[in-house]
């Protein structure tokens, strides 16, 4: 299935070169794009039960009581059993020692049905979190952190990552859905987080983009991303990107989730990303809206980490069959 695209009129991933001779906006449909992922993972969950008895695990660790994490671990959950995976999930209390979220973690760790570990952050200050994630092994490292799987990343010519950080992998899935060229192409990251900004940095050098990474103390700013093709903005600060720092025609992901004051809201508030999305989708060739954008990806990729895990963890193949369960081509390619 293609992913679902909103224009003034329906248009097709195919028909993009025509659109935008139009300069039309292409609005970018990341809840869309994720519902078809996990369509196509669901179809091979039940094939990869069916052929090698083998049910993808997702573990989550979740430590207190805060409102966003549980929201966080739940909408995972939801995602995990759509698609038909084995869950497990953990929640301890606030208070839980250092040593007791590791005995936790070396569980999971030890339990073939497990083949992703996710502990979701923040987690109380009284733990130390490099020390809980540097815990979980990498053949379960579903979020794609561990030192191995970057190291992976960044190689030319190496083994592939046995797993993807989830939000950069979901933004390149979405080029590669959308048909946006990026090999030859500008590409400005706005942000050098080692959660967003630096593996998609990574992430497009692979596909052979000129990557430029802007942060807190570049100068000229506004000079980088009007040379950009290709902007992903993850830096955190509620509509920073403004239609005069984007060049016309450009293809604008905003990776950001921030909150602005709405009266006319019930809770005051209203969700709004890095990018000002009213003026740069005037001038924008494609852009992802906040809501509804990459934040869905990031749970769509958190799966297929989990599928591709249970893959490599019961050394079963990518075979033929498997990839026709599924669709006409590969779907995880290395990126």
């Amino acid at each position: 299935l293609a992913p679902h695209i909103h224009l003034l009129a329906t248009t097709h991933p195919d028909d993009m070169s025509s659109v935008q001779s139009k300069q039309e906006p292409i609005i970018i449909d990341g809840k869309g794009t994720a519902a078809t992922i996990r369509q196509e993972i669901a179809k091979a969950v039940k094939f990869l039960k069916e052929k090698h008895k083998a049910t993808p695990g997702l573990a989550t660790v979740l430590v207190g009581n805060r409102t966003d994490s549980a929201t966080y671990v739940r909408f995972k959950k939801k995602a995990a059993a759509e698609v038909g995976f084995h869950s497990i999930d953990r929640h301890l209390d606030e208070k839980v020692t250092e040593e007791e979220l590791l005995k936790v973690v070396k569980e999971l760790a030890e339990d073939d049905k497990v083949h992703g570990i996710l502990v979701q952050l923040p987690l109380p200050k009284h733990i130390n979190e490099h020390t809980v994630l540097s815990s979980i092994p990498v053949n379960k490292d579903v979020d794609g952190f561990s030192a191995l799987n970057i190291g992976n990343l960044v190689m030319r010519g190496g083994e592939d990552p046995k797993a993807r950080p989830c939000t950069p992998w979901g933004c390149i899935e979405l080029l590669k859905r959308y048909k946006i060229e990026v090999a030859g192409k500008n590409a400005v990251v706005l942000g050098r987080s080692n959660i967003v900004g630096m593996p998609v940095a990574a992430m497009l050098q692979n596909l052979n983009a000129t990557v430029t990474v802007c942060h807190s103390k570049t100068k000229n700013l506004k000079e980088h991303l009007l040379r950009a093709d290709i902007i992903i903005a993850a830096i955190g600060r509620a509509e920073f990107v403004k239609a005069d720092m984007v060049k016309p025609g450009a293809t604008v992901i905003d990776v950001g989730i921030n909150s602005k004051p709405d009266a006319t809201r019930k809770r005051g508030y209203r969700l709004v990303g890095d990018v000002d999305y009213k003026a740069v989708k005037e001038i924008a060739g494609a852009i992802t809206p906040v809501p509804g954008g990459v934040g869905p990806m990031t749970i769509a990729m958190l799966l297929k980490n989990t599928f591709n895990l249970c893959l490599s963890n019961n050394k079963i193949s990518f075979d033929d069959a498997l990839q026709e369960s599924m669709f006409s081509k590969k779907p995880f390619p290395a990126s």
